[in-house]
């Protein structure tokens, strides 16, 4: 029903991190929406302009799944993912939320990041939307300091969400080629 409002739910992220030791860039949201949430992968709304981001600035539609099986559609997007040097996760492990509202996330605890990053090459954090960067600032960076990885740069990037509709998809694109300029630049790793 339009106008109804969501409930109140506690929610547990419910899926880890995409990633693996040759990752340059992390790129994290807040909290996954009911629907990636359901589908157990990031974006997964049918109308989060994610994926079709992903394609225009690393020039490779092999992340749009249309027709695909669930399934395939989660293995194409994890390999686009690696093969593009990009991890996924969310700033968020779990949270009290009405639906997928970013403005009504409450009692947020967050994902350790210090591992993953300690464990790749990663040496850049895009955030999507300023729940995200406002989330991560308060939760993630005083411990990522506390381990001495609080000088990595962090770019804040507008969310694909549906509820971002004020935002073009051509507007997107522009604004997430630096993601793009950094997972495809040389990194040395430990």
């Amino acid at each position: 029903m339009k106008g109804r409002r969501a409930a109140w739910a506690h929610v547990e992220h419910g899926f880890g991190p995409v990633w693996d030791a040759d990752c340059r860039v992390l790129v994290l949201g807040s909290m996954p929406s009911p629907k990636s949430r359901q589908m157990r992968f990031y974006y997964g709304h049918p109308r989060n302009r994610f994926w079709p981001v992903m394609a225009a600035i690393f020039h490779d539609d092999g992340c749009l799944c249309e027709g695909m099986d669930p399934e395939a559609t989660l293995g194409a997007r994890r390999e686009f993912a690696l093969r593009h040097h990009m991890a996924l996760w969310d700033v968020i492990a779990s949270c009290d939320i009405a639906g997928a509202s970013d403005a009504s996330i409450r009692n947020a605890v967050p994902n350790d990041l210090a591992p993953l990053i300690e464990g790749s090459c990663i040496s850049h954090v895009f955030v999507t939307g300023t729940k995200a960067a406002q989330l991560y600032h308060k939760l993630c960076l005083p411990s990522l300091q506390a381990r001495g990885l609080g000088d990595m740069p962090m770019t804040r990037l507008p969310s694909t969400s549906p509820a971002n509709a004020g935002t073009g998809l051509s507007e997107l694109v522009d604004a997430y080629r630096a993601l793009a300029q950094a997972a495809s630049g040389v990194t040395s790793c430990p």
